[in-house]
Order: structure tokens, then C-alpha cells, then sequence
């Protein structure tokens, strides 16, 4: 990182009034944010919580940090589609120079296992496992690093299944995580795809770091072949944009083909699986936290 003082940071601060600061924290790390903190804004005292309880104050202010180049318009412009509303709460846009605490965090970003054989090292650490399958990636501009639950079930689900010669598609890519995940684990050609500018270039560099590039195709929804089905589709978007993309993703998978959903708070679960049952069939559900990750089968057309 530069030593130099000239803001690389950008700070941008969201008042939880009309959503819950929990879906502003999940929309901004959708949106690209490197780290998302919660505060107090009313200076309001949290008392000791039941057991099982993680309180917040009745008015939360909810900051994400971003890159200095990053677009923050693009940034609004996410979050108000993943807020399904058509103005964002009140916010505030601030910068920040270079401190030690962000080396620190980075730092503290640790390898980490899903499943039996699959590890997500950061670049400057060696893997615990060299024999495993290790894929090397660091926070960055895009969504995804294994951290969060809804992408740590995604990566659970690629580790257990039989990847070999199937064609994947990765739809709201991010970091490209998945994509590479799927790469690495032995699928035959990975589709990656993405809204966000950004999530392609991080992809793409995240995919030569890892040596698979050849074999991931990145582009954003549009350029799809019209004619495009995949043995696999995996989809870590919130639910609201799930059920939007339902028809779509009834005609990219093939026959027999799996689904794979995540993004889903479990008080959202059966709206979402509803709307796919049309077209999948599907199983228990896998949950972490207060998420759940859906697993569907393509019926024959």
C-alpha cells in the first residue's frame, strides 16, 4: 500500500430509517464495499442481551469503505436496486487517508477451508495445505471472499459436487469466486457474469492470478448467448433479484441441471422457492447464520 496521504479511501455513511441496518450492510458489501461497520447515531447504550440476541440501537448508522477509484454513483445505483427503492436513505460521502488499521485488516484476512479440499489463501500467505486446492484472493473492490455465510455455502455446495466436464454459470459474479472456485475444481467452461463494471475487471485479474482464465468466460448479462444452458447456475443476489431473474434462469439450465441460490435471509425462503418450484425441484435447504442456500434440479421441458 502507498505511504503517501492522499485519501485512497472513500467512505460512504447510510442512516438505517427505512431498512434495517442488516439489509444495508448486506446491499453494501453487494455493491463492492471492502469492509461495512455499524454504529450508534443516536448515542444510545446497548444492555446486556439475552442470550442468542445480537441488538442494535433504534437508530444505526452503517458505513462502507471503498476504493478511491471506485465509481460511487455506480455504487448508489446498486444499492438502490438492491433496496428495490428508488431513493437511497439519507447518506454521506467522505474521504479517508491511508492508516494503519486498513493494513491490519488485510493482515488479519486469514486462509480459509470450505468443505474438505478447497482453501481461499490470501496472496501473502502460504497455504496451510499445499496439496489442497487453493485459490488465491484478496479483499478487493468486488463482492466475495469466503467470508460471508452466503458465499461460504456456495463454495461448501462446489467443494461436495462433481464438477468434471460440467459447464457453470455464475451469475452476479463479484470477485469471481465462485467462478474460479468451479474452474479450479475441475468444471469444463465457467460463464461469469456481472452488472458491476468492476466485478468483471476484478474477476478477470482474480482468474489469471489463479491460472484459469482460460477457461472462465466473464461478460455482463446482455452478452450472453441467447442460446446459452449450463449443467450448473449458481446465483448469490439477494432474494428480490432472484425472483426477478426466475424466467432466465428456467431457460439457462439444462435438463436435470442444478440451481444453486443463495443471497437468501430464511424469512425470504419460501417466497423465493415458490417462485423457482414452477420449473426445479428441491431439497432441504442448507442454512448458516440467518441464510440458506437453495438447491434446485432443472425438470425435463
Amino acid at each position: 500500500m502507498s505511504d503517501d496521504a492522499t485519501a485512497p479511501w472513500l467512505q460512504l455513511t447510510l442512516e438505517a430509517i427505512d431498512h434495517p441496518p442488516d439489509q444495508l450492510e448486506d446491499a453494501l458489501l453487494q455493491a463492492g464495499a471492502l469492509a461495512v461497520t455499524l454504529e450508534d447515531a443516536g448515542d444510545q447504550p446497548v444492555l446486556e442481551p439475552a442470550p442468542g440476541e445480537t441488538p442494535l440501537w433504534a437508530h444505526t448508522r452503517i458505513t462502507g469503505l471503498f476504493d478511491a477509484q471506485t465509481d460511487i454513483e455506480v455504487v448508489k445505483r446498486l444499492l438502490r436496486r438492491f433496496l428495490h427503492t428508488p431513493e437511497l436513505p439519507e447518506c454521506r460521502l467522505t474521504q479517508l487517508e491511508e492508516r494503519d488499521w486498513v493494513r491490519a485488516w488485510m493482515d488479519n484476512f486469514h486462509p480459509m477451508r470450505f468443505g474438505q479440499r478447497l482453501w481461499i489463501c490470501p496472496s501473502c500467505q502460504t497455504p496451510p495445505d499445499p496439496a489442497a486446492v487453493n485459490i488465491r484472493l484478496d479483499p478487493g473492490l468486488a463482492f466475495g471472499t469466503g467470508t460471508h455465510p452466503t458465499t461460504a455455502l456456495c463454495l461448501e455446495w462446489l467443494d461436495s459436487a462433481d464438477l468434471a466436464d460440467k459447464t457453470v454459470l455464475d451469475y452476479g459474479c463479484g470477485s469471481g469466486i465462485l467462478a474460479i472456485a468451479a474452474a479450479r475444481l475441475g468444471a469444463k467452461r465457467v460463464w461469469a457474469v456481472d452488472i458491476d463494471p468492476q466485478a468483471l475487471l476484478a474477476s478477470d485479474s482474480n482468474a489469471s492470478e489463479n491460472e484459469v482464465e482460460d477457461r472462465i468466460e466473464l461478460a455482463d448479462p446482455a452478452e450472453l448467448p441467447a442460446v446459452l444452458s449450463v449443467d450448473i447456475l449458481l446465483a448469490n443476489i439477494l432474494a428480490g433479484v432472484l425472483v426477478r431473474l426466475a424466467p432466465e434462469f428456467g431457460q439457462r439450465v439444462k435438463a436435470n441441471g442444478r440451481l444453486i441460490l443463495s443471497g437468501i435471509l430464511e424469512q425470504h425462503t419460501d417466497a423465493v422457492q415458490a417462485v423457482f418450484s414452477r420449473e426445479f425441484s428441491f431439497g432441504p435447504c442448507q442454512r448458516r447464520e440467518d441464510w440458506v442456500l437453495l438447491e434446485g434440479v432443472r425438470r425435463a421441458r
